[in-house]
């Protein structure tokens, strides 16, 4: 794709709400979408509010000096929920980030633009960072793969920060292979991908046990399908798991936005503002004790991975909301917050699913980003040709 033909599919869907704002760069690609988090030169970082100067950037962030040093395209700054403290992207400044594939319901968040603009055609890849699940939640939700890496792969300089213990940045993207390419890039890697693709059955994939009783019926139809064949492995509960990055998240976004809060106050969305003045309430001891605790999650998490190349773990509990519908944090984030606690890859695989789309994550060893790949494409060509053989 080059620029022109990504920007008249960006005027097309429009109604998608899926950018921000478009850059005025012009190349053969590949085309690359950037989350209005993240430095852009040349274009003003809003972050997804209103209250930040609106003064173009003068340095790209690290990540994105990476990008165009590889002669690729930014096409624009996608959309988001506000500061990135949502997983819908319904943004009250912007408009609603709508799902491509529905568009009454939400894209998911907080990279929903990005997630949307993949999935729309728009751009042949997209930028998202993800604290508590904002790569892979509007990944599972838009179709498309979600690729959240071991924390601290690549740089965050130059990104507003949510939570520096708990931010990442990855990308999203159409396929394994993509995403693979985009992490390359991004963080200045050698090749991801496997000289040699090994079948399914010479890896040790497993699924989790017990973590999907109370999926959503279309999502646990799917789930038996992904998991089909796969051996059960015992995990520490999701609630165990989530509990000190809540905090963490909670404390450290309320400690970003306190100055901000005291003159904008009027500025902020109410269900960011909320969660931001709950945050402000937790003590430093709670701080204290929750960082400690977060150690104990990444202790375990490694060791229940010890036998496994990578474990299948559902990534949403229910289906994407209607727009303006009421819904549980911990029904869209419950799945993904465990995992940036303990800093582990996690990849949001599309399972082939006949309706709206349905992902799940794999989650690899830390700093295997490698192996994680191998496993996502394994598991990636295997479902396809499933699918193919049933409705063929």
């Amino acid at each position: 794709m080059n620029s022109s033909q990504a920007r008249a599919r960006i005027e097309a869907g429009s109604d998608l709400n899926a950018f921000i704002a478009l850059s005025d760069e012009e190349g053969d690609g590949p085309v690359v979408g950037v989350k209005d988090l993240i430095d852009v030169r040349g274009m003003v970082t809003t972050g997804g509010g209103t209250i930040l100067d609106s003064v173009a950037k003068s340095e790209d962030a690290p990540v994105v000096a990476r990008v165009r040093a590889a002669g690729q395209v930014i096409i624009g700054k996608t959309n988001l929920h506000e500061w990135a403290y949502g997983l819908t992207s319904q943004n009250p400044h912007y408009g609603p980030v709508r799902n491509p594939h529905d568009r009454e319901r939400v894209a998911g968040g907080s990279s929903g633009g990005s997630a949307a603009a993949v999935a729309a055609g728009m751009c042949d890849w997209a930028l998202g960072t993800d604290t508590g699940g904002s790569i892979r939640v509007p990944a599972a939700y838009c179709g498309v793969v979600g690729l959240k890496p071991s924390v601290g792969l690549v740089e965050t300089d130059g990104v507003i920060a949510l939570s520096r213990t708990l931010d990442t940045v990855g990308p999203l993207a159409p396929d394994v292979t993509s995403a693979a390419r985009a992490l390359e890039v991004m963080a200045g890697l050698d090749s991801l991908l496997p000289p040699q693709m090994r079948p399914l059955e010479r890896l040790r994939i497993g699924a989790v046990r017990s973590w999907a009783a109370e999926l959503v019926p279309e999502i646990k139809s799917a789930w038996d399908f992904a998991s089909e064949g796969l051996e059960e492995v015992d995990f520490p509960t999701p609630q165990w798991m989530s509990a000190p990055a809540t905090i963490i998240l909670q404390v450290e976004a309320s400690a970003q936005h306190r100055r901000w809060i005291e003159r904008h106050r009027s500025a902020y969305g109410p269900d960011v503002l909320a969660l931001l003045e709950a945050g402000a309430k937790i003590s430093r001891r709670e701080y204290s004790r929750a960082l400690f605790e977060q150690s104990g999650v990444r202790q375990e998490t490694e060791a229940r991975l010890q036998d496994w190349d990578a474990v299948l773990v559902p990534a949403t509990r229910i289906m994407p909301p209607k727009i303006g519908a009421p819904y549980e944090r911990v029904d869209i984030s419950g799945f993904t917050r465990p995992f940036n606690c303990s800093g582990h890859p996690a990849i949001c695989l599309p399972i082939p699913v006949r309706g709206l789309p349905v992902g799940v994550q794999l989650v690899g060893h830390y700093g295997d980003e490698a192996g994680l790949i191998e496993a996502a494409l394994a598991l990636e060509s295997h479902w396809r040709a499933a699918r193919q053989e049933v409705s063929g």
